[in-house]
């Protein structure tokens, strides 16, 4: 659906006119607002570095940094699973011994403590970013900032349809 059906040549006329009325005070005003959605974004920032579940995040992933044991282990646990899947896309048949080879190298992955958090730490942050990115989105889309009630339709968005 377009956002701006029927007012769309009105305004988009409207903000013709305007730069052409005076770039220089549009231009002043657009630097402006720049920065103040930078700033913004810096205590969102700020905001997010001081939770403790961020702090318990950057503890995990610099464990997992300082670690060479659960590095090379997630470094050939990635290979092996990119292996995997580049031979399922080419319509290839994977033998038992290297699905086999793969769940043994991932339980044994997941019972190293240090690899385990990291890739919980992981989804914990990717989880926080996507969040963060759904109010964003949101508040564009309803051009306000979004309330709880606002997400528990569960739908992608506005004609969407998808109804999860």
């Amino acid at each position: 659906m377009n956002l701006f059906a029927g007012a769309g040549r009105k305004m988009l006329a409207h903000c013709a006119h305007r730069h052409q009325a005076n770039p220089n005070r549009d231009m002043q005003t657009n630097i402006q607002n720049g920065e103040l959605v930078r700033q913004k974004t810096r205590e969102l920032c700020q905001a997010i570095v001081e939770l403790p579940e961020f702090q318990s995040i950057r503890r995990c992933v610099e464990s997992f940094m300082t670690d060479p044991e659960a590095q090379v282990q997630y470094q050939s646990l990635s290979e092996k699973g990119r292996q995997l899947h580049l031979k399922q896309e080419q319509g290839l048949p994977l033998d038992g011994e290297e699905i086999a080879a793969f769940d043994s190298e991932r339980a044994a992955f997941f019972r190293n403590p240090v690899a385990k958090d990291f890739v919980d730490a992981q989804q914990r942050m990717q989880q926080t970013q996507e969040e963060v990115a759904q109010y964003v989105s949101k508040t564009f889309e309803l051009g306000r900032v979004p309330s709880n009630e606002d997400f528990e339709g569960g739908s992608c968005g506005h004609g969407c349809g998808c109804h999860h």
